[in-house]
């Protein structure tokens, strides 16, 4: 009897050290297996994330590599110089800007902090590909590599006419190429001149109410007036893509609804007016009977799809763009923001981003600013691919609003890009700020050859009035100047 229960007693402790035994190995795998991921997401993320590793500034392989390395030189498109390292008699190193305010906000600057390509590629310019024999023959001379050169999309001939054409105005203006994506212009006023940032640093930092260092291109917001009836316009017609060329509305210059009023600019009076007219005639009244229907929901979805208050596929710096759209919101904010104004923002990039898509047929190029890197000998180290970023819209929700841009130079507030050598499509906008009656950012976003779409142009003139008078005259010169350009 004993030994039966001594065997039982054996068993059992046979089955609880295997058990624990299992355990133990259970566990070991377990943590085997954590350790593993924890390698291999290291890997991955050193592999993947080694250029913000680099820039970050709490990094000081930076100085590391600057110790060896000088800073690359930034080139434009057609190979101009936009920044490049000088050094004098004693190797003493200098950034020079030789266009000076020309393409402050978007080349920037690299001391005092970075902005622009200069930030951007910081990870380029700081590296170097050239020849191991170059590298032995500096070593032994006892000097620098040359750091790894950039060449941007930029357009010097472009740039130029963008910023002489805001001249004085406080405004922003950005031109790219439809296809592409490609960034070849892209002017904010106020500007700077980056060779003295060192100098007018602190008066800058000190100066609250200055705004000079801010990008107004893709930080500045604004609200985006008519040029939001795109948007708009979008959204009546997918809600009613069977009805809305039997669109009707008569005008007598301001829409009514309960103690809630819209004007026509100037108080215009439009008088009968069908969809493609009250687009191409900016009818704010038209627009506020548009808005107010709408379906509140679908209409955030839409406004969510064109990335409103969502990140943007860009790699300069930039601010988010807004609008409060929901099913409760009030009749008169409702009326404000079918027309662009109340709580609406947007950022002039962000706007020329919806308008390529229009002219891509719904497709958004992600926007580029750099083209490649090559190292000092010409030999291409890094190429820049264009990439699409996804559809915003159907390629029949494209035509529709091509065709009513189109209706806007033909017939509309933009009639002076009419009778040219191209055509053209566009928005204008004249966007009241301040709650100021009269006073409005002039603005403007279009593209050309309105059939077959190359460039598309944002412009915002702050504070000019009509986009009518004052931005799309601009348009009309920057287009110009990109058709010679072609030409030549």
């Amino acid at each position: 009897m004993s030994e039966e229960r001594t065997t039982k007693k054996n068993k059992k402790e046979i089955v609880r050290r295997l058990g624990n035994q299992r355990e133990i190995k259970l566990t070991f795998v377990f943590f085997l297996l954590l350790f593993a991921g924890m390698i291999g997401y290291l890997g991955h993320f050193v592999a993947t994330s080694e250029q913000d590793m680099v820039n970050n500034s709490y990094n000081s392989r930076q100085q590391i590599l600057l110790s060896r390395n000088y800073r690359g030189t930034i080139y434009s498109r057609d190979g101009e110089v936009l920044a490049e390292t000088v050094l004098d008699e004693e190797e003493n190193e200098k950034r020079e800007y030789p266009f000076k305010n020309l393409f402050a906000h978007v080349v920037g600057y690299s001391t005092k902090g970075r902005m622009g390509v200069e930030a951007q590629a910081n990870y380029y310019l700081i590296n170097t590909h050239t020849s191991l024999s170059n590298k032995v023959a500096n070593d032994v001379a006892g000097v620098k590599n040359p750091g790894d050169n950039v060449y941007t999309t930029l357009d010097v001939q472009i740039q130029e006419v963008a910023d002489k054409q805001l001249a004085i105005y406080r405004g922003a203006i950005v031109v790219t190429e439809v296809k592409t994506g490609k960034i070849l212009a892209l002017v904010s006023h106020p500007d700077f001149d980056p060779n003295e940032i060192q100098n007018i640093w602190d008066d800058l930092v000190e100066n609250q109410s200055s705004s000079v260092l801010v990008n107004r291109a893709t930080q500045g917001l604004y609200p985006p007036g008519s040029t939001f009836k795109i948007v708009t316009a979008l959204e009546y017609a997918r809600e009613n893509s069977d009805t809305y060329q039997n669109y009707s509305y008569q005008c007598n210059g301001a829409y009514r609804n309960g103690e809630s009023k819209i004007s026509c600019y100037h108080g215009t009076n439009h008088g009968a007016v069908d969809f493609r007219k009250s687009f191409a005639k900016s009818c704010n009244s038209s627009f506020a009977n548009i808005g107010i229907g709408l379906d509140r929901t679908q209409f955030e979805e839409t406004l969510e799809g064109l990335l409103f208050d969502e990140e943007l596929p860009l790699t300069l710096s930039y601010s988010k763009s807004s609008v409060h759209m929901s099913a409760d919101m009030d009749t008169d904010e409702m009326l404000q923001t079918s027309i662009g104004q109340g709580r609406t923002q947007i950022t002039p990039i962000h706007l020329n981003m919806i308008t390529c898509a229009i002219a891509n047929n719904g497709i958004l190029m992600k926007p580029q600013v750099i083209d490649r890197v090559e190292n000092d000998e010409g030999e291409i180290v890094k190429g820049f691919k264009s990439d699409v970023y996804g559809r915003l819209m159907s390629e029949g929700e494209a035509n529709i609003l091509t065709e009513l841009m189109t209706a806007v130079v033909q017939e509309g507030t933009a009639s002076k890009l009419k009778g040219l050598d191209y055509t053209a499509a566009g928005k204008t906008g004249s966007a009241e700020y301040n709650n100021v009656k009269g006073e409005s950012h002039a603005w403007f976003t279009g593209f050309a050859p309105a059939e077959d779409p190359e460039v598309c142009v944002t412009i915002i003139v702050e504070g000019a009035g009509s986009g009518g008078d004052y931005a799309v005259p601009i348009a009309r010169r920057l287009f110009d100047a990109y058709f010679k350009e072609e030409m030549q």
